[in-house]
């Protein structure tokens, strides 16, 4: 057996974070049992589904570095549904209702109004032919409802959940297909899995009682069933099931500078009993990869602890994964040099502005203006084909009797514009001779 995950999107709207760790999810397993990871778009909604968003969610799979081995689009698979969706009804397994979506509400909140829940109560089974028939001629047209098995119960082993049982009785009915024609998610659903040999079906909690359903569908059709793992819902750091985590998406992210492999590193690993690492290379996250160790708790998503994430990540990439975003100029000895002091890639035009300069001039005591002036002396003497930095420190500790954070401040005031930055050593050399002689002379 070839394991096959599947990511199903709607392309009704832009993915969220939710949707980056189903899809990461899906494709861990995939890669971690030397299977498949497809993309199905699922765009029966004809109405709200748009190009432009299966283009966004290519290109943010792309961004993550999910690539999948294969695309389906259930657009392209109607007359597939319609046979299939033909063979239950002759087999008695989906019958037509008539009742209005006025009707429906109101049963529903009589059996409230009980007490009771809100189980469709099958009454289109109990309509005469002639009763149809009249419903037909007045021109209101069907919605199709799926009969659950009332004998047949209900029972899977979850990959994250353990033993699952719903009992069928307490169920309603699931329509499957609307008054105007167009599909529901349940049944289409079922008949791509089928064909297209899915495996595993990896997806949120939310869709616990979906799969109870949608395991009968998949015994109607004669198939065997995937396994399945449904996982926690995220929450947000406030420890909720936060809104706001519905409109983070990879522009989000991309745009406060956090890199691809932090949030894989990030997503890979919360709600896990396996600690969060900075992981630039999927494939020692992908390693470890287990259902096993899945919690059944809310994982949290913190935006801090993803900043904190990218911060260790972006000080692991080296220069050639970053080249094309660095401002012009900089060398691999400058990324070097200012990696570790990087919260994010962006910042280092930053830092190779104070390379470049022109660089603002430090508010200094007399007595300091006057040690500058003895380094701007020593610097020109000094030799700059070795080690610089040092070299300058030391002739000024011996020659001026400083040492510690007066011997070291006020040189990278004057040569940097500010009090805390990268290592000197690594960045006199950036600066250079010429530049350094005057920034010194211009302050000393």
């Amino acid at each position: 057996m070839t394991v096959t995950a599947r990511f199903a999107p709607s392309p009704t709207g832009t993915l969220h974070v939710g949707n980056l760790r189903t899809a990461l999810h899906n494709w861990m397993f995939a890669r971690a049992n030397g299977g498949r990871f497809l993309l199905r778009i699922d765009d029966t909604d004809r109405a709200r589904s748009e190009e432009r968003h299966v283009d966004s969610i290519r290109a943010d799979l792309a961004w993550l570095g999910l690539v999948p081995d294969g695309e389906e689009r259930q657009s392209s698979r109607f007359d597939r549904y319609e046979a299939r969706f033909a063979e239950l009804v002759a087999a008695g397994r989906v019958y037509p209702a008539y009742e209005t979506a006025q009707e429906l509400e109101l049963k529903r909140k009589v059996l409230l109004g009980r007490g009771l829940p809100p189980v469709y109560d099958r009454a289109a089974l109990a309509l005469s032919d002639a009763e149809r028939a009249a419903f037909e001629a007045e021109g209101r047209a069907p919605h199709w409802r799926f009969r659950l098995d009332h004998d047949a119960g209900i029972e899977w082993d979850d990959l994250v959940r353990g033993h699952q049982r719903f009992d069928p009785k307490t169920m309603s009915d699931p329509v499957v297909r609307r008054a105007d024609g167009s599909w529901l998610y349940l049944f289409p659903s079922v008949v791509d899995d089928v064909d297209m040999a899915i495996t595993h079906v990896v997806r949120g909690e939310d869709h616990v009682s979906n799969t109870a359903t949608q395991l009968q569908m998949f015994d109607a059709l004669g198939s065997g069933s995937p396994a399945f793992a449904h996982e926690a819902l995220l929450t947000g750091s406030e420890g909720k099931l936060s809104k706001r985590l519905g409109s983070l998406g990879v522009d989000h992210f991309r745009d406060a500078g956090i890199e691809p492999q932090a949030l894989v590193a990030l997503l890979a690993r919360i709600g896990t009993s396996d600690p969060v690492e900075p992981h630039v290379d999927p494939a020692l996250l992908i390693a470890g990869f287990d259902f096993a160790r899945f919690g059944r708790a809310p994982a949290r998503f913190d935006e801090v602890e993803l900043a904190q994430l990218n911060t260790r990540i972006v000080h692991q990439l080296g220069f050639d994964a970053v080249a094309a975003r660095l401002p012009d100029g900089m060398t691999p000895e400058g990324w070097d040099a200012i990696r570790p002091n990087l919260s994010t890639i962006s910042e280092a035009a930053d830092w190779w502005h104070v390379v470049e300069g022109p660089v603002d001039a430090a508010d200094m005591s007399d007595e300091d203006r006057a040690y500058l002036g003895q380094a701007a002396e020593a610097a020109a003497a000094i030799d700059w084909s070795g080690d610089p930095w040092h070299a300058l420190t030391g002739a000024l500790k011996e020659a001026t009797g400083r040492k510690g954070k007066a011997l070291f401040l006020p040189l990278r005031l004057a040569l940097t514009g500010r009090a805390h930055g990268p290592d000197m050593a690594a960045l006199l050399p950036l600066i250079g001779k010429d530049r350094a002689l005057a920034r010194l002379a211009a302050v000393g």
